[in-house]
Parts: C-alpha cells; sequence; structure tokens
C-alpha cells in the first residue's frame, strides 16, 4: 500500500496484526467485566474514534456510545496540563457504568479531569480502557483499568493519534521521525 506519510515514520512500534489481536483481548475482557449490563462506550475525541470503533466491535454487549472533546495539547507535543471541553456530553450519565476510551495515557491530566468530572455528574462506575501507555509522562496519579501497550517516550501516530491533525490514517503505531516536530 501507498502513503505518503511513511517517510516521516521513523519505525513501526505496532503492527496492525498486534494492534488487532490486542483489542480483541480487550474486548473479551469488557465482555466479562460487563456482561449482562448496558455500558455506555465513551470515547475521547478525536484519537480515540479508530481504537473505539474497533473496541466497541470487539466487545459484542449491548451498549451506548458517546463522545467527549477536550484539548489539552493545542498543537503541540506536551500537554499544556490545562483541560478545555470542546465538545461536551449529548446524555445524562446518571447511574451509568462509564468504559473512557482513549488513545493514549500519557501526562494523565485528561483522564485524571475526565475521571472527576464524570463522577460529579452521577456515573456509577468508570473504567478506563486505553490503547497506549506511557507511563513515563505521568504527573497525575491515574492508571488504565485496561491498557493495550505501554510505549517508550517517543513520539507516536497512527491508528487515531496526531501531529498537528495528520497521521491519524496510518493503520500502525510508529515513531514520528523528530524532524517532523521540531523543525
Amino acid at each position: 500500500m501507498r502513503s505518503e506519510m511513511e517517510k516521516d515514520i521513523l519505525k513501526v512500534l505496532i503492527t496492525e496484526e498486534e494492534l488487532q489481536e490486542r483489542i480483541g483481548q480487550l474486548g473479551e475482557a469488557l465482555y466479562e467485566k460487563f456482561q449482562g449490563k448496558r455500558p455506555l462506550f465513551l470515547g475521547v475525541l478525536k484519537g480515540s474514534f479508530v481504537f473505539m470503533a474497533d473496541l466497541v466491535r470487539a466487545c459484542q454487549l449491548k451498549s451506548d456510545v458517546e463522545f467527549i472533546a477536550v484539548s489539552s495539547y493545542e498543537n503541540a507535543t506536551v500537554s499544556s496540563g490545562r483541560v478545555k471541553i470542546n465538545h461536551d456530553l449529548q446524555q445524562d450519565i446518571t447511574g451509568r457504568d462509564l468504559v473512557i476510551v482513549e488513545d493514549i495515557l500519557d501526562s494523565g491530566n485528561t483522564l485524571a479531569f475526565l475521571k472527576d468530572y464524570f463522577l460529579t455528574k452521577g456515573a456509577a462506575s468508570i473504567t478506563i480502557v486505553t490503547l497506549l501507555d506511557k507511563p513515563s509522562r505521568r504527573t497525575k496519579a491515574i492508571t488504565a483499568d485496561l491498557s493495550g501497550f505501554e510505549v517508550p517516550d517517543e513520539f507516536v501516530v497512527g491508528y487515531g493519534l496526531d501531529y498537528c491533525q495528520e497521521y491519524r490514517n496510518v493503520p500502525y503505531i510508529g515513531v514520528l521521525k523528530p524532524e517532523v516536530y521540531t523543525g
């Protein structure tokens, strides 16, 4: 397959096949946890949309899907530490079991903010599922309940993750060449 983005990728960190296998496992774990319940899968836009679509299909439960858009990066490579809601929930979550789906757990600022926010809105439970975990960058005391892959402190893109809104459609997780975001 041809791609004009390949020249910007330093290396493939996680292949398409590895992604699909692990997401299948995460879907099974969520099925076991929520069997007989009707969880609300809540995707954090924009980065989670590819992962969430595959995760919801892998988890064959009766469920709802909702999205929230927040920002803390503002086209930078490091979180600003301030989380802003750009698009809020469109339904009442009182008494609901939430599955927050995030592309990457990095500093933890966004997920710590969202967890507190949803608890104040009356969520019965919150399960955090993240495709990638980068614990070396954590500044908040938060962990994912389920995580796909631990990644090193490198700038990763693909499978929904971006740099300046590009590279989301790369079908694997790759490390972006430093000259792309420093030059």
